[in-house]
């Protein structure tokens, strides 16, 4: 399948990254009854100091996570948590505005993360976005999911073993990402450029979840290492 080559624009540094997604957050925040979709892990943390920062009005605006651990028995690590400790508890939002995948009890929810404003994510080793794993069909809406040996070693660094590491997530579909009107991906590090070359300007395949992306006419991809 072929898509549209993307633009990855290099940044010079972790914080620049964080800043220059933070003017595209703040300009959303001024529509009325803005919605938009979060993404977890180290590279979105300088985007969350900055928007902290900058003290901005979020009462009118709804939030949706990409993903949650399922049975996940160290909380100081569910996405929740660290959604709260570093955005959620620092701004005006109010709590019935704030919504996790896994928050009800039926799936696919194909209602979660519709009408969406601006989706921002990341991208994994493998391609992944969300918790969306290679092979993870194009269509694929919110869902469980069971998480891969190279995602589980990969978050093993924030838990105490890897033995602690949920094997199995909830996450926001592919389809429900690609309603987004506004993406914009983040990536930070070397040992993200090679994927994220292949994603955005390789061939459009499933085996690379990230390479759906080349299809949505409003994708932005900031990268720094």
């Amino acid at each position: 399948m072929e898509g549209n080559i993307l633009e990855i624009k290099v940044l010079k540094n972790y914080w620049e990254l964080g800043c220059r997604v933070a003017d595209i957050v703040e300009y959303v925040l001024a529509l009325p009854e803005p919605k938009l979709v979060l993404p977890t892990g180290s590279t979105p943390l300088s985007l969350y100091k900055e928007l902290v920062n900058r003290d901005l009005d979020w009462s009118t605006t709804t939030t949706f996570n990409l993903d949650e651990y399922v049975d996940n028995t160290i909380q100081d690590q569910s996405y929740r948590y660290f959604m709260m400790e570093n955005l959620f508890k620092h701004t005006n939002m109010y709590d019935d505005n704030i919504y996790f995948p896994g928050d009800t009890a039926v799936w696919p929810d194909l209602s979660y993360g519709t009408g969406v404003d601006l989706c921002i994510l990341g991208i994994g080793g493998n391609g992944h976005i969300a918790f969306n794993e290679p092979g993870s069909s194009f269509d694929s809406e919110t869902r469980m999911v069971d998480l891969t040996e190279e995602t589980i070693k990969d978050n093993s660094r924030f838990f105490p073993t890897i033995d602690d590491v949920p094997t199995q997530a909830v996450t926001m579909g592919l389809k429900p990402i690609m309603s987004s009107k506004k993406i914009v991906l983040i990536a930070n590090g070397k040992h993200k450029l090679n994927i994220l070359n292949i994603a955005m300007n390789g061939e459009q395949t499933e085996s690379v979840p990230a390479s759906i992306l080349q299809s949505h006419k409003n994708v932005e991809i900031y990268y720094c290492d």
